[in-house]
């Protein structure tokens, strides 16, 4: 099927749906960090999250390409996760300059930990929300996010 040009009422529409989820994402962030354990800030278990979800080795250049943040940013989050013994980051023996960055067992009881310590937001959330609208939402969102994942390459 082929998609209409927008005219100027879609593009509100388009704008005010991004501006939701930029809101809902600041909120539920400052929701969220509160409860994470020892210290940690939603950037770092990010990084954590990452390990689990997308792969359990990296470099930090891929690590900054995928948060979209400096290496030096990514370097500096790097760091303090390492002080607090979360990820190892040692030098690739394929190569003599590049790291490679790995989550510790450690660092993977802190991610499960912070995600338990929000289940009495997810909880509440739950009170207010019907699961069944919650997954059909999750299928359309995940597909903007592997859109816009995808452009990010492509695009400045």
């Amino acid at each position: 099927m082929k998609k209409s040009i927008p005219d100027n009422q879609d593009y509100e529409l388009l704008f005010t749906f991004f501006n939701e989820l930029n809101i809902i994402s600041q909120l539920s962030s400052r929701l969220f960090e509160r409860k994470l354990p020892g210290g940690l800030t939603a950037s770092q278990f990010s990084v954590l999250n990452w390990f689990v979800r997308v792969d359990n080795v990296a470099t930090p250049g891929r690590l900054s390409t995928a948060f979209q943040v400096t290496k030096g940013a990514m370097t500096n989050t790097l760091r303090k996760l390492q002080e607090k013994q979360l990820v190892i980051v040692e030098p690739d023996r394929a190569s003599g300059r590049r790291k490679i960055v790995k989550m510790t067992r450690r660092g993977r009881k802190v991610r499960d930990k912070a995600i338990t310590a929000i289940y009495p937001l997810l909880a509440e959330f739950a009170q207010v929300f019907d699961i069944m609208e919650i997954k059909q939402q999750i299928i359309a969102i995940q597909k903007v996010r592997m859109y816009l994942d995808e452009r990010r390459y492509t695009q400045n």
